[in-house]
C-alpha cells in the first residue's frame, strides 16, 4: 500500500505565501513524477505544477513567477512554495505521485486527501 500526505494548508491574506508538503510512504520502488492539483468550489480539478524525478518543472500560466516546486526524492516528498497569494488561488491542493511498486512494474497514480488554501482579499 501506499499514502501520500499533503500539509501546510490554511488561511492567508492575499499577497501572502504558503509552503505545502507532500509525503508518499509504503512499498515504493519509485516514484516517477509528483505534482500539485487543485479544485477550487464549482470547478475541475486543475494542473498546478509538477516536477519529475530529473527535477524537470511544468507551471500551469496561472501561478507561473509566483509558485516553485522543489523535491527531496531520499523523502519521497513534493514542496510547493506559494507566494504572492491571490483570491483565486483559493482551493483544495491535492498531491499525486506516480509510483512503480516493483521494477519494471506499469506507474499508479496515488492521490492525497487534500489540503484546503484559503486566501483573503
Amino acid at each position: 500500500q501506499v499514502q501520500v500526505v499533503e500539509s501546510g494548508g490554511g488561511l492567508v491574506q492575499a499577497g501572502g505565501s504558503l509552503r505545502l508538503s507532500c509525503a508518499a510512504s509504503g512499498s515504493i520502488f519509485n516514484i516517477n513524477a509528483m505534482g500539485w492539483y487543485r479544485q477550487a468550489p464549482g470547478k475541475q480539478r486543475e494542473l498546478v505544477t509538477d516536477i519529475t524525478s530529473g527535477g524537470n518543472t511544468n507551471y500551469a500560466d496561472s501561478v507561473k513567477g509566483r509558485f516553485t516546486i522543489s523535491r527531496d526524492n531520499a523523502k519521497n516528498t513534493v514542496y510547493l512554495q506559494m507566494n504572492s497569494l491571490k483570491p483565486e488561488d483559493t482551493a483544495v491542493y491535492f498531491c499525486r505521485a506516480d509510483v512503480q511498486l516493483r521494477p519494471g512494474s506499469v506507474t499508479y497514480h496515488y492521490w492525497g486527501q487534500g489540503t484546503q488554501v484559503t486566501v483573503s482579499s
